[in-house]
């Protein structure tokens, strides 16, 4: 058994033979971003699992953006574990039209999150990265170590370069002070709380509104984004929950690694063409009209697929199926709008 000694004199204990970490149901956990798509999914998990010292806090509550703010927080309350999921996403459009704020916004927020973990002795601390950052003609499927190897894509390329920054300020701290400080790499997201507003939503959920509305209305047509010819794989955010938790308890960081160990892919191993991805939400949804390609808007990376050998070795795996997945959160969405 090693032991670690972190700048600020708490302990952490690594196993040679597991590196299962033991989290008491006490814990006091923050989960950053929990009203969001993927911090509201961990929130669910962790409940679940019967964890119900949570530190959650609302954006008018807590200003992540604020150094002071959040150093006061960590100062005060003291977790012993963090979820980083608070960020500022969208899609291609939004990524284009916000480039500033997407850099930005992300940048601020986690560094003082991650900074303020390290101060007040936080035990451990998740980050949620992106497949999106990965180069754009990575090899497929894209393993851990191909980040930082190529170009991103420009669409979107203000936002990799915040969720890079994150990543690398987590192995640096690992590697100076012996943190225990971790990045998951998810593949696209959906599901509950997920945002369906057509300027700034994913392909997935706008999707699913587009469909609706025109079935709603009676449409003879819906026009969907670029030549429909780009893969994706997509994952259930309540199978992502159950990935963080189950990292935060089997996955540790190596400060000795510079890349790799600490870095770790999410999501399903299978990817679907976009104009599959619309027959099947037409289907679900339910709407009899036509698709129409504008092909005069940009695809964004033709394909990202996320080798998930290293997680499935650990013993997880996806269990919602794409299509009920989908049906899931389209049930959820139907209610939203009642």
């Amino acid at each position: 058994m090693g032991i670690g000694i972190m700048n600020n004199g708490s302990v952490i204990t690594k196993h040679s033979k597991s590196n299962t970490l033991l989290i008491p149901q006490d814990a006091l956990i923050y989960v950053a971003g929990h009203s969001g798509l993927v911090g509201s999914a961990i929130a669910r998990r962790l409940e679940q699992e019967g964890y119900s010292n949570l530190l959650l806090r609302s954006r008018s509550e807590l200003d992540l953006i604020s150094q002071a703010s959040v150093e006061e927080f960590f100062k005060k309350e003291k977790p012993d574990y963090v979820f980083l999921a608070a960020a500022k996403v969208g899609g291609i459009l939004a990524n284009n039209n916000y480039p500033a704020d997407f850099i930005y916004t992300n940048l601020m927020m986690q560094t003082n999150v991650i900074h303020s973990a390290y101060r007040y002795g936080v035990k451990k601390l998740l980050f949620l990265g992106s497949s999106c950052i990965y180069p754009k003609f990575a090899p497929q499927p894209l393993k851990e170590e191909y980040l930082l190897t190529g170009p991103l894509e420009p669409t979107n390329e203000p936002y990799a370069i915040a969720k890079i920054a994150g990543i690398k300020m987590c192995q640096s701290y690992n590697r100076q002070y012996c943190t225990n400080f971790i990045s998951v790499m998810p593949t696209n997201l959906y599901g509950p709380n997920d945002n369906f507003e057509l300027d700034t939503s994913h392909v997935l959920p706008a999707l699913i509104r587009k469909f609706h509305e025109a079935k709603l209305n009676d449409a003879k047509s819906v026009t969907v984004w670029g030549s429909g010819s780009p893969y994706r794989e997509f994952l259930y955010v309540d199978d992502l929950a159950d990935a963080c938790v189950f990292l935060m308890k089997n996955y540790n960081a190596h400060p000795e690694s510079d890349l790799g160990l600490s870095i770790i892919n999410v999501g399903t191993g299978e990817d679907i063409m976009i104009k599959d991805l619309a027959w099947m939400i037409k289907g679900i949804v339910g709407f009899e009209g036509d698709i129409e390609w504008d092909g005069s808007k940009p695809d964004g990376t033709p394909r990202k697929l996320l080798d998930v050998n290293k997680i499935n070795t650990l013993g997880w795996k996806t269990k919602t199926s794409l299509d009920e997945g989908i049906r899931k959160t389209y049930e959820w969405y139907k209610e939203l709008k009642t």
